[in-house]
């Protein structure tokens, strides 16, 4: 595949991500009577995961997120070269989602952003449960180096072929149950970065938080699991 073939999955699966994700928190959570609520949403998350998994991952390998393409660098899967074009495509991906996300719900007279939101990820103020800055810092630590060893795990060639979709799908799921009340769930660079960059205030001023803590632990478990498991077999 060409780096604009590769670019141009990365930009697409990460509008997905975004606009589905994000999307049913602001449009669906809180409908009245019928509304998906936290569950819907962790569902939601996983759902885009896997869907792109199989769409685009013979494209681009379907990362969908700065943090994982940094990890699968340090645990020895990906080429340091292609990051750049990855996390520009990610980014951009995760903004142009966020955008019409909000053209959408502006669609809605009840909507207003200053207090609906655009479900930024925060902490104190910031955050859903209230949490403060170190709450925050850890578990996005800890839950995104979760996610990079069960992708490098379920992708390793030594696993069953077929099922890491799924089991990617399904962590990421099980990450916002842990998660949405706390941050309201980043693990990822790119997909808090469009909604804070249309939500303003708080949540841009917060957003260093999102990009620090998933590279870290996503870059520190892949160290470990190249460590663990010796030299990945693609």
């Amino acid at each position: 595949m060409t780096n604009m073939q590769k670019g141009l999955a990365e930009f697409i699966g990460t509008f997905w991500l975004v606009f589905g994700g994000c999307g049913s928190a602001v449009l669906a959570a809180a409908f009245p009577e019928v509304g998906i609520g936290l569950l819907g949403v962790a569902l939601a998350f996983g759902l885009t995961v896997v869907t792109m998994a199989y769409a685009i991952g013979h494209i681009s390998g379907c990362h969908l997120n700065p943090a994982v393409t940094v990890g699968l660098w340090a645990g020895g899967r990906f080429d340091a070269r292609e990051i750049p074009l990855y996390v520009v495509a990610q980014v951009l991906g995760g903004i142009v989602a966020a955008f019409l996300l909000f053209y959408i719900a502006s669609g809605n007279p009840d909507y207003d952003l200053a207090t609906k939101g655009l479900a930024a990820n925060g902490f104190g103020t910031g955050s859903p449960g209230g949490y403060d800055l170190i709450a925050g810092l850890t578990i996005e630590i800890v839950l995104t180096g979760f996610f990079l060893w069960i992708i490098m795990g379920s992708t390793d060639g030594r696993a069953p072929a077929g099922f890491a979709p799924l089991a990617i799908g399904l962590a990421l799921t099980l990450i916002h149950l842990i998660s949405i009340p706390v941050t309201n769930t980043s693990v990822n660079p790119a997909r808090s970065t469009g909604p804070a960059l249309v939500t303003g205030g708080l949540a841009l001023q917060q957003l260093w938080l999102f990009w620090v803590a998933p590279l870290l632990g996503a870059a520190a478990a892949g160290v470990v699991y190249r460590i663990v498991t010796g030299e990945p077999k693609r």
